[in-house]
């Protein structure tokens, strides 16, 4: 059961959900990043679809707040910020840590909600239940921390370039890290939405071999789509994506 929405929720940004949308997606950014990553979406997408960017706590219009350092506490706030939003068909579409927020909480609102969105979308993300680092990367000191981030692709360039936004973001950054450090999988019965995971073809964590096992992760279809690019392909590929996520969303609605 959801409630209608009375007011819009600090959770959404760059937001004002249309009582006609036909399907709402709501989209869970990468690890430090904020919902403008997802600002401009809506133009790229069928009319239809209400683009709704999650902002998480401890950035953006939220950055007086502390930032989760654990994902179960912030995916039960986010089930209850966001359920009043679930009163018509909806998708998600996570970005690196966000395809992880994005997993979970679809899982949470399965099992305790009785509600899932019709659609998943992961990007950039291994899938869970594989094997992950055994470095704790939120533990790791400034400078060493600054260099993984910088290997493994998981911050834009330009906020690695500037001392000053570095040093503003890496609070932010070190506790979204440690939520992907300590998550554990747990095996539970697969989603009953289908998946599409998109990639880069040159991520060094999240390559297509990585990709592919998502789709032990739903009863229902799996698609997988590679990009040229590492981890942010989407800025190399942006009006490929774009195109491909809009044409997927708009399969869904002719078959709603």
């Amino acid at each position: 059961m959801t409630k209608k929405p009375t007011a819009i929720t600090p959770w959404l940004a760059f937001c004002n959900p249309r009582p006609d949308a036909r399907l709402r997606l709501f989209c869970f950014p990468y690890a430090g990043g904020g919902a403008t990553f997802y600002r401009d979406w809506a133009s790229a997408l069928p009319p239809q679809v209400d683009v709704c960017p999650v902002q998480l706590p401890g950035r953006e219009t939220r950055i007086r707040e502390e930032p989760h350092t654990e994902l179960g506490p912030l995916v039960e706030e986010a089930a209850a910020a966001l359920s009043p939003y679930f009163d018509r068909p909806y998708c998600f579409v996570g970005y690196s840590m966000g395809a992880l927020v994005a997993f979970e909480l679809a899982r949470h609102l399965h099992r305790d909600y009785g509600t899932c969105p019709s659609h998943l979308i992961t990007c950039g993300y291994r899938a869970p239940h594989l094997n992950h680092s055994s470095t704790l990367r939120h533990d790791l000191p400034r400078d060493e921390f600054i260099k993984e981030l910088g290997n493994l692709e998981g911050t834009p360039p330009a906020a690695l370039e500037s001392p000053e936004l570095i040093d503003f973001m890496l609070p932010i950054i070190r506790a979204d890290c440690r939520i992907c450090d300590l998550y554990e999988f747990r095996n539970n019965e697969p989603l009953p939405c289908s998946i599409t995971a998109y990639g880069g073809t040159e991520d060094v964590d999240a390559g297509e071999d990585a990709l592919l096992p998502w789709r032990d992760l739903t009863r229902s279809t799996f698609n997988l789509k590679m990009f040229p690019g590492g981890h942010f392909f989407v800025q190399n590929s942006r009006p490929e994506f774009l195109t491909a996520v809009a044409a997927e969303l708009q399969q869904l609605m002719v078959r709603k």
